[in-house]
């Protein structure tokens, strides 16, 4: 039975701000992570919007940028995007926002199964983060996200700071999969069973055995890399008899796996969306269940595509190649069947399935072109150019932010009990959708031509398609803009929201809007499959 809120909720239970620092309500704890996460994606779109206005019309002088001082400023705003974005925003976004906030909900849980353990998450992340925005004001940092050595060892700036924060960040990560894993296993409510499961909490739990399985092994290699560079042992720098390559292989043992850290929690968001605004059961549920375990699986095996050009053998390459192209199979399960329960839906075409069909176009480009570049011999070509540039944001951008933005609209009425403006939010769907495609696509065809990346000038050949690419920049910084104006004019004037305003059919529905402390009024007991509509 659905319940409309009787004025009691996790906002307002607990009185004063301290009492959110310290709370164990999962939650709170999603909304202090909302918040967190936020504040590091507006600086890390300042960053993005800095890197195409210097790149919207090549250097008059060598030295002396457009806007940005020189190349060495242009390196460190460069790593200070990628490392924000990739460490901050898409990797904890949304296991830690809407994993902690809805999982509980969505199985019948009343928290999580270590609420102080979920705490701490937050402040281990946090503690990381600060020091991350530290090395700003040392030396700062100029190796890429990737932290890829020689160079990493041997520059001045503040490199073991920066690996020192993102292995604290990696212990959250540890420590929210932990967390998700025993939750799932050990507090299902009655009648609950794994194939009665929503698919995001299928996803969040694949999702949280990556975490557990991958992260370690980021985490030694940064201390490894901090040891050599304050110790001077000779582990990755040719110098002192390291292999610069091993480095590579241990950072994309991780790191692979991290780019579906990054995309399953988004495609159980999809999932959602799909089923809840076609009004349509959910085509091949047990498929889906399956294909983001096997996508964790493999995601393990393909690290090596990061390095064809790296020296490997030939045999290793056709190997690595075959088991990435090996990915796209349960990806095209997901896809295929979206599109199957799609077909014949009574579609409303809301915000949060603008966002999920948003999702699926620019997913399918993003995928299409990662198959592409599974292909030695293609991927030899486009290696370190604007092509490898435009598919990772086609999969990460395209793919988890249209997720998350589209998570934030379904979810905005449940998590706040107010109802945001349509419109609004629509308008900011066209603009982030359409200066998207303007600001990556161009960048297929710049790597196409031979354009490297991670440069701080260019020739004159290249300059239409980058000044393109960088008034898309302004349309998406426009649609966000529009987005978190929807958000805070939703949170501050919205009208009450019903307890099930789409009649999606998942568990969490079926609580207060926004809930209560502990989640239900009464322990619910599971009778059916998830996404039973007539």
């Amino acid at each position: 039975m659905e319940h409309v809120s009787t004025g009691k909720s996790y906002i307002n239970e607990e009185p004063g701000l301290l009492s959110w620092f310290t709370s164990l309500d999962h939650k709170r704890i999603a909304i202090l992570y909302f918040i967190s996460v936020l504040f590091f994606f507006f600086v890390g779109g300042i960053m993005a919007l800095l890197l195409r206005l210097e790149l919207f019309a090549p250097n008059t002088t060598a030295n002396v940028g457009q806007i940005l001082k020189n190349g060495d400023v242009y390196n460190q705003v460069m790593t200070y995007h990628g490392a924000i974005m990739v460490f901050m925003v898409i990797v904890p976004g949304i296991p830690a926002i809407f994993g902690n906030f809805f999982l509980p909900l969505q199985i019948g849980a009343k928290d999580v199964a270590f609420p102080r353990l979920n705490l701490l998450s937050w402040y281990v992340f946090m503690t990381g983060a600060f020091l991350a925005v530290c090395t700003f004001f040392f030396s700062k940092i100029d190796t890429g996200w990737t932290f890829y050595t020689p160079y990493s060892i041997r520059t001045g700036t503040s490199v073991v700071m920066m690996v020192v924060a993102a292995f604290i960040m990696g212990m959250s990560s540890i420590l929210t999969g932990l967390n998700f894993i025993v939750t799932v296993h050990k507090l299902r409510a009655p009648g609950m069973t794994f194939w009665r499961m929503p698919l995001f909490t299928w996803a969040i739990y694949s999702t949280a055995i990556i975490q557990v399985l991958a992260t370690p092994v980021l985490a030694i290699t940064l201390l490894l890399l901090a040891m050599e560079r304050v110790f001077g042992v000779g582990i990755f720098d040719p110098k002192l008899g390291g292999d610069p390559v091993l480095f590579q292989h241990f950072f994309w043992f991780y790191s692979h796996p991290a780019v579906y850290i990054m995309i399953l929690p988004a495609m159980g968001i999809i999932s959602e969306l799909i089923t809840t605004y076609s009004k349509k059961t959910i085509f091949g549920y047990t498929a889906i269940a399956y294909s983001s375990i096997g996508i964790a699986a493999v995601s393990f095996f393909v690290w090596g595509h990061h390095m064809f050009v790296s020296g490997q053998s030939e045999v290793a390459g056709i190997v690595f190649s075959f088991l990435t192209m090996l990915v796209g199979v349960p990806t095209a399960i997901k896809m295929f069947n979206w599109l199957a329960t799609l077909y014949k839906g009574s579609i409303t075409f809301s915000a949060p399935m603008l966002y999920a069909l948003g999702f699926l176009f620019l997913f399918a480009i993003g995928g299409m072109t990662g198959v592409m570049l599974a292909v030695t011999a293609v991927d030899v070509h486009f290696h370190d150019t604007y092509f490898v540039v435009a598919h990772f944001h086609y999969v990460m951008v395209g793919g988890t932010l249209m997720a998350i933005m589209g998570g934030i609209y379904h979810w905005f009425p449940k998590m706040f009990g107010k109802m945001y403006n349509e419109t609004a939010a629509i308008v900011s769907w066209v603009f982030i959708f359409v200066g998207f495609n303007v600001t990556f696509f161009p960048q297929f065809i710049l790597g196409a031509k031979g354009m490297p990346r991670r440069y701080f000038d260019y020739v004159p050949e290249y300059e239409q398609l980058n000044k393109i690419s960088t008034v898309g920049s302004w349309l998406i910084a426009i649609g966000f803009l529009i987005s978190l104006y929807t958000i805070i004019r939703g949170l501050t004037s919205g009208e009450k929201a019903p307890a099930n305003p789409w009649g999606a059919k998942t568990l969490e529905w079926h609580a207060e809007s926004p809930p209560i402390m502990h989640n239900f009024e009464h322990d619910p007991i599971v009778t059916a499959g998830p996404y039973e509509y007539k």
